[in-house]
């Protein structure tokens, strides 16, 4: 599977590169969400969380000591900062590469909207 992720690892696509190493790569969001948002991606293609292995453990940590670095150099770290994973489509995942958005550089506000006493049904 190749996904477009794979295929800036691949730098057959340009990307706002500000981290890489030989398990993971981290590029700014071509769509931001707030001042900072860089996606962090292990190099190793896992299409969901669902699919991590125990043999991944390495690379996921990673992918957070990525992110506090990153967090620490963007000049965000002291404030607060949050990592999202989406997993599948009701977890919002629109590309099929497991991947860490890193957001922050303003007050995010509540992880998700309130619930609605409609939807409880």
């Amino acid at each position: 599977m190749s996904t477009i992720f794979s295929k800036i690892i691949a730098k057959e696509i340009p990307a706002d590169i500000v981290y890489e190493d030989e398990l993971a790569l981290a590029f700014r969001d071509i769509a931001p969400q707030a001042p900072v948002h860089i996606l962090i991606i292990p190099k190793k293609e896992i299409p969901t969380a669902n699919d991590v292995a125990d043999g991944d453990e390495a690379t996921l940590g990673r992918l957070f000591t990525v992110a506090a670095k990153i967090a620490r150099d963007e000049g965000i770290a002291e404030n607060g900062y949050r990592l999202i994973v989406n997993c599948n489509e009701h977890g919002g995942q629109e590309v099929f590469h497991l991947h860490m958005h890193l957001l922050g550089g303003r007050r995010l506000g509540p992880m998700l909207a309130r619930k609605l006493a409609s939807e409880d049904g």
